[in-house]
């Protein structure tokens, strides 16, 4: 089905390339799971399998041999990029037009198809951009499914979605790929190791270090696997948090109090909750169904979306947009949303650069915060050219000042694997200790019961729970 032979491949900038000489073949019906570090080239390697690269995607590249199928579906880390229609019946009526479906089938085949992914929606004429990270989620495969392919290529699937529906959607998946080919970008590997039979494993410069079935894999190169912080079985189990970890702070004064917020898209209220008290110190973990208004309320708290309601900092009125932004710094749950320049190393400069600190301290923060997120190499690379995980890490990096109190994340370790999740939120517990606060949509409960000090739970727009939580013991184990 797929066959590359010394593949060569370097993004334009890029020191150095992404690839040398890789070869590879996937026969007919192999369920395959590509397995390696944050940035290694597994995303790229995927698109190539796909053709996207080069037939869609121009990017420099040669093989002396590559065999790609025709009949390929292809689901993207970035639902954003997959789209390409308004709305949700549109965009699955697109992909049944090109299929020759006739049109008095459609409806039918539509409401099949979004009730296999559990996407639940109040009709189908739905704008695509109202709808969650994790509906969109859904909605892509379905559109993917719909295709009815002969090759799956799947790209974190389920990086946006809750526990249940990352669960639910896998067991979609597994049922209508079982006679197809099946190729997996995937952090979240727990949901896969009964699926896939074979591994191929890279290490950070994107060569092959392994390939062979699956149990060959994980228990001949389980050092490699964890010394390259890759995720795998009970990997939570070996990680030493750090000791402050959920302990409370000192002087845990009001940042920010909220009384009747109301969120707005589109004239329709979607956030109406009573009042918030953030305290200094704090780490809050935003929890809840996909679509049930997480994203939404940070964005409220931002005034990136239409707002009612009284905000006050540390007791006193925030009277403009201005002087919020002063005091909290906010990450979207789509990096690519707050890019402003055309380079990594001046993107990380870019807020010290507006609050005209000198040069040369600019120039240290810099160079300390590409040591820090792991962006060395890629410093002089446009931020478009970065994986997921790496543009997640310069989301964040470049996001705080000196001056931000309070950090708004949205799911900002998805994409990401465990040594880069790890020295994330080491980072942002050094920032809590500091006496600021974060709030954190995440639908990762291992880092809520090991890092938040209380949990908001969201349902339809509302706060349904707002309790402390309970510091966890730590436990040391091994690989499973």
């Amino acid at each position: 089905m797929i066959h590359i032979e010394q593949l060569r491949l370097k993004f334009p900038g890029a020191e150095k390339r992404l690839f040398t000489d890789v070869s590879l073949s996937i026969q007919k019906g192999e369920k395959v799971l590509l397995l390696g570090p944050s940035g290694c080239g597994k995303s790229t390697l995927l698109q190539v399998m796909a053709g996207i690269i080069p037939r869609s995607l121009d990017v420099p590249m040669k093989a002396k041999k590559l065999h790609i199928p025709k009949r390929v579906g292809y689901v993207f880390q970035d639902p954003d990029a997959q789209f390409c229609m308004p709305y949700v019946d549109e965009e699955m009526a697109f992909v049944l037009e090109n299929l020759g479906v006739p049109r008095e089938e459609m409806n039918e085949k539509i409401a099949h198809m979004l009730q296999r992914v559990r996407l639940r929606l109040p009709h189908v004429h739905v704008p695509i951009q109202t709808l969650s990270g994790g509906m969109k989620q859904r909605l892509a495969i379905a559109s993917v499914l719909a295709l009815e392919p002969d090759v799956l290529c799947l790209d974190e699937p389920t990086a946006l979605l809750d526990e249940e529906g990352t669960k639910t959607v896998w067991e979609t998946l597994k049922e209508v790929a079982e006679d197809r080919t099946v190729v997996i970008v995937e952090h979240k590997i727990d949901h896969v190791l009964d699926f896939v039979e074979r591994i191929i494993l890279f290490n950070e410069h994107g060569d092959i270090i392994a390939d062979g079935p699956t149990h060959v894999v994980f228990s001949t190169y389980r050092s490699f696997i964890a010394e390259q912080g890759i995720w795998y079985p009970n990997v939570w189990e070996t990680y030493e948090k750090p000791k402050t970890a959920q302990q409370p702070y000192a002087q845990a004064d009001v940042l920010l109090h909220v009384q009747s917020l109301r969120g707005f898209r589109q004239k329709e209220e979607k956030i109406a909750i009573d009042q918030l008290t953030i305290y200094a110190g704090e780490w809050i973990a935003v929890t809840g169904e996909n679509g049930a208004g997480k994203s939404t309320l940070l964005q409220s708290l931002m005034k990136l979306i239409r707002t009612e309601g009284d905000m006050y900092w540390q007791q006193q009125p925030l009277a403009n947009d201005e002087l919020l932004y002063d005091h909290i710094a906010f990450v979207f749950q789509n990096p690519e949303f707050q890019f402003v320049t055309n380079r990594v190393d001046d993107e990380l400069a870019y807020a010290s650069r507006l609050e005209k600190r000198p040069e040369h301290e600019v120039d240290d923060e810099v160079e300390r915060l590409l040591e820090r997120f792991h962006l060395n190499e890629q410093r002089y690379l446009h931020p478009y050219q970065l994986s997921v995980g790496q543009k997640r890490r310069l989301s964040v990096a470049a996001s705080v000042t000196d001056s931000h109190r309070l950090l708004l994340l949205d799911e900002p370790t998805f994409g990401q694997d465990a040594k880069n999740t790890f020295a994330l939120l080491e980072w942002l517990e050094a920032y809590r200790q500091q006496g600021k606060a974060i709030v954190m949509v995440t639908h990762d409960e291992r880092i809520v019961s090991e890092f938040a000090t209380r949990r908001w739970i969201i349902e339809n727009g509302k706060l349904v729970a707002d309790e402390p939580v309970a510091p966890r013991m730590f436990v040391r184990g091994g690989i499973g």
